[in-house]
């Protein structure tokens, strides 16, 4: 069916993504080991950034395999409202975009982007470029997740950004008239995105932009929105402490969005945690999304992996080992970790994740209170959680409205008995599909 993303909540709706789901959903076991192949929707990440970059580029993009969900929704809209031609077509897995070149005529208008934080860093550098005012805000959470590092970092290239609401957070108010340019130093503990926003925006900026990142040793979601900016022909010059563009004018594409990484890990957990095999096609050695790293979790879990150039393949072994982690670099794998910890052999350790506490939910804190709702001990610091293995005995899983959560701890419902998740809806986020996907392991 053709969804046109013309009139916001008249024909492409919110409702369109989300399908109808019950207050909770028993997850049943299993009752043998899967040997299946499994596709996911396209990147979340992937897809947003080049939806920003379509939006920016001088002509019409097409955006093919696209993510169908509420994140991409909420951008989509934000698009159309600031006068942006797009056109999203579900049926044939693709979305257009007449891009502006950079230009946004559109001014006065109030943005919503619900919990979506890719839309929520990435929109507020794309309209300093425009001409007038614009306001960016979402859900009650959305006001509790940090922007400061982004608000100060457009400020030091000049751009006119400034609160709505309290000092550090959103609301946002965006003041148009462009990027004057220059050298910012932007900190990426909190969240890498506020890195990647601003060099999506960077090539319309009035002279070339250096941006000086601190705060992480590794940025491999920085590393998606450069290959994708270099795939619409805008080139960025890395070194190992910053990130300089010059001016430049994105040239409009074809681009295939490849599948989720994140998503992925569901599956491959679900083969890791239930001795089956899985196979995910699309995805392979050549991806730079880093949520991939978790195939290697697994493998040190003993499973056996393959990578090849246009999947990956994962095989459960008969007994799990336990492990010690870092995942700050693709820490949305980390709930995914912790759901089947409890079913290894030995305690596992996820280290350097302090910063999930300030993401959809604690996160860091939530998988420690679903656990130990479940009977399994954990012990938590501010930046790390241990897991000890036990037996789960059957019980609700709170889910905060988190889609990570949802799926994650649904992959536990497959060996454990009497698994309900709560508000399965929250995976609409990311993944409307992905229960249905789930049962195909059957």
């Amino acid at each position: 069916m053709k969804r046109v993303v013309g009139v916001p909540g008249v024909d492409f709706t919110i409702e369109d993504v989300r399908p109808t789901f019950p207050e909770e959903l028993e997850i049943e076991p299993l009752e043998r080991a899967p040997d299946a192949t499994i596709s996911v929707p396209g990147s979340k990440s992937v897809t947003n950034r080049a939806l920003i970059v379509a939006a920016l580029a001088d002509g019409r993009s097409r955006i093919l395999n696209p993510l169908f969900a509420d994140d991409s929704y909420w951008l989509m809209d934000a698009l159309v409202r600031l006068g942006i031609d797009v056109n999203a077509d579900s049926g044939l897995a693709e979305i257009s975009v007449n891009g502006q070149s950079g230009m946004i005529d559109a001014s006065d208008i109030d943005l919503f982007v619900g919990n979506a934080g890719t839309v929520a860093r990435f929109l507020p550098p794309m309209l300093a470029l425009g001409r007038g005012a614009y306001t960016v805000d979402g859900v009650p959470r959305m006001r509790q997740r940090p922007v400061a590092d982004l608000v100060d970092a457009m400020r030091q290239l000049g751009a006119g950004v400034e609160y709505a609401g309290e000092d550090g957070m959103f609301p946002l108010l965006i003041k148009g008239g462009g990027i004057p340019g220059g050298a910012a130093r932007v900190s990426g503990n909190k969240s890498s995105q506020f890195v990647s926003g601003l060099l999506l925006a960077a090539p319309y900026a009035k002279t070339s932009v250096t941006l000086l990142p601190e705060g992480r040793k590794e940025w491999p979601y920085v590393a998606i929105t450069v290959a994708l900016m270099r795939a619409f022909g805008v080139d960025v010059d890395e070194a190992q402490d910053r990130f300089a563009v010059e001016p430049a004018v994105y040239t409009a594409q074809d681009y295939e969005v490849e599948p989720d990484a994140s998503a992925a890990s569901y599956f491959m957990a679900a083969a890791a945690v239930t001795g089956g095999r899985v196979k995910i096609p699309g995805l392979g050695a050549g991806s730079p999304q880093g949520d991939l790293r978790f195939a290697g979790v697994l493998r040190d879990m003993g499973c056996s992996v393959k990578i090849a150039p246009d999947f990956i393949e994962v095989e459960g072994p008969d007994h799990l080992h336990g492990v010690e982690v870092d995942m700050n670099a693709f820490s949305d794998t980390m709930m995914t970790l912790s759901a089947i910890a409890p079913f290894a052999e030995g305690p596992s350790t996820i280290m350097n994740i302090g910063h999930t506490r300030l993401q959809e939910t604690d996160r860091l804190s939530a998988v420690a209170t679903e656990l130990g709702r479940l009977g399994i001990e954990t012990q938590i610091t501010p930046m790390s959680i241990r897991i000890i293995p036990g037996t789960i005995k059957p019980g609700l899983v709170r889910t905060y409205g988190d889609h990570r959560i949802a799926m994650a701890f649904a992959v536990a419902g497959l060996v454990a008995s009497g698994i309900r998740i709560g508000d399965p809806g929250c995976v609409t986020k990311t993944f409307p599909g992905y229960f249905g996907r789930l049962e195909s392991l059957r």
